[in-house]
C-alpha cells in the first residue's frame, strides 16, 4: 500500500471519508445520473445496487494492458450492475442483469482483495466502481490493517462525478477511464447519458490533477498515474480524433492511450444498424494515426504479456 494511503488509514482520514461517502447513498447523486434513491434503504436507481456492493467475480486477469499485467496479473474485482448501460457492452450480463452477483460486506470485500495479493497479483483492480465507491472505502481500511499493499487501478467507463473521485484522492494510485464517445447525441442514443462527453472530460481532468502522468517502475509496471483507454467505433462513430486532441492538449501529451480495437457487436448491438459491425483494420490504423497527429506520444503497445508467462513456465516444465 502506498505511504500516503497508510498514512491516511492510521490517521482516520480514510475512514471519515468511507462514512461521508456511505452517507451520500441515502440521496445518492454519487454518479451523473444523480438517481437520488435512498440507497441505504436498500432502494435502488439505474445502477441496480442498493448498500452493498455486488461481486460477479474476481481472478487474476492477464488481458489486461501490460503494465497492469506484469508477471502475476491484474487482481480484478468486477462489480455487477452499472451506471452507464451501453447498448454494446461486452459484459452486458453482469452490467445490465445483477441476478446471481454477490453483495458483499467491507469484510467480504477487503478478504477478495487480499485473497487476490496472495495469489500474487499486481495490483487490485476495481471494474466499474462509480456506482460503488462508499464500499470499496468502507472495505479500504479493513484490507489495509490486514496488510494489503498492492496499487489501486480504478477501471472506469468515464461517467463519474467529480466530487465522487475527489474522496478518492490519495486512495485510488492509478486511473484507467474509458473514454468513449465524443458526440452528445451518440452518448445519449446509445448509453442514454447526453452529458456523457462533457462528463467524461471533466472526470478526465480531475483524475489526472490527483495522479498524473503514468509512472512506470523498472520492470515496466504501472504504478501511478493516468491510462486511458479508447474503444474505436465503426465509421468515426467514438470520435476518437477529437478525444484524441483533448487528451494532447488539456491532459497531457504524455497520457498513455490505449486506442482499442476490439469492438464486437454485443448486448443490444443488434438493435442499431451503426453498431451491427466490427471497426476494419484500416479504421484501426487510422484512430492510431489520429492519436499521434494529435500528439500522443505514448500509444498502448501490446508485448502478450499473458503469451510470455505462457512460455516461461512451458519452458520450467
Amino acid at each position: 500500500m502506498t505511504s500516503g494511503r497508510l498514512n491516511r488509514c492510521e490517521s482516520g482520514e480514510l475512514l471519515r471519508r468511507a462514512r461521508e461517502a456511505v452517507s451520500r447513498l441515502a440521496c445518492c447523486e454519487l454518479c451523473p445520473r444523480r438517481c437520488r434513491v435512498n440507497r441505504l434503504a436498500g432502494e435502488t436507481g439505474l445502477c441496480m445496487t442498493g448498500r452493498r456492493a455486488l461481486i460477479a467475480s474476481y481472478n487474476l486477469h492477464f488481458g489486461e494492458e501490460d503494465p497492469l499485467v506484469g508477471r502475476g496479473g491484474s487482481g480484478t474485482i468486477f462489480f455487477a450492475g452499472c451506471n452507464l448501460l451501453c447498448a454494446f457492452c461486452q459484459n452486458d450480463d453482469i452490467s445490465h442483469d445483477v441476478t446471481g452477483a454477490c453483495g458483499a460486506s467491507p469484510e467480504q470485500l477487503a478478504a477478495v482483495m487480499l485473497s487476490l495479493q496472495n495469489e500474487g497479483a499486481e495490483n487490485i483492480n476495481f471494474v466499474t466502481p462509480s456506482h460503488v465507491v462508499p464500499q470499496i472505502l468502507e472495505a479500504l481500511p479493513l484490507a489495509a490493517k490486514d496488510g494489503l499493499r498492492l496499487p489501486l487501478v480504478y477501471n472506469t467507463g468515464g461517467y463519474d462525478a467529480v466530487e465522487t473521485l475527489a474522496l478518492l484522492e490519495g486512495v485510488v494510485d492509478i486511473y484507467m477511464p474509458d473514454v468513449k464517445f465524443w458526440s452528445g447525441e451518440a452518448a445519449k442514443r446509445f448509453m442514454r447519458a447526453g452529458d456523457y462527453p462533457e462528463r467524461a472530460r471533466a472526470a478526465v481532468r480531475e483524475m489526472h490533477r490527483q495522479v498524473g502522468d503514468l509512472v512506470l517502475d523498472a520492470d515496466g509496471r504501472a504504478v501511478r498515474g493516468l491510462l486511458v483507454r479508447h474503444l474505436v467505433m465503426p465509421d468515426g462513430l467514438a470520435g476518437t480524433g477529437e478525444w484524441m486532441r483533448f487528451l494532447a492538449g488539456e491532459i497531457s501529451p504524455d497520457t498513455y492511450v490505449n486506442v482499442m480495437g476490439q469492438y464486437r457487436p454485443c448486448g443490444r448491438a443488434g438493435e442499431f444498424p451503426e453498431l451491427a459491425r466490427p471497426p476494419a483494420s484500416a479504421e484501426h490504423r487510422a484512430a492510431l494515426e489520429a492519436a499521434g497527429r494529435a500528439g500522443i506520444t505514448r500509444l498502448d503497445e501490446r508485448r502478450s504479456g499473458y503469451l510470455l508467462r505462457l512460455l516461461e513456465q512451458l519452458d520450467g516444465e
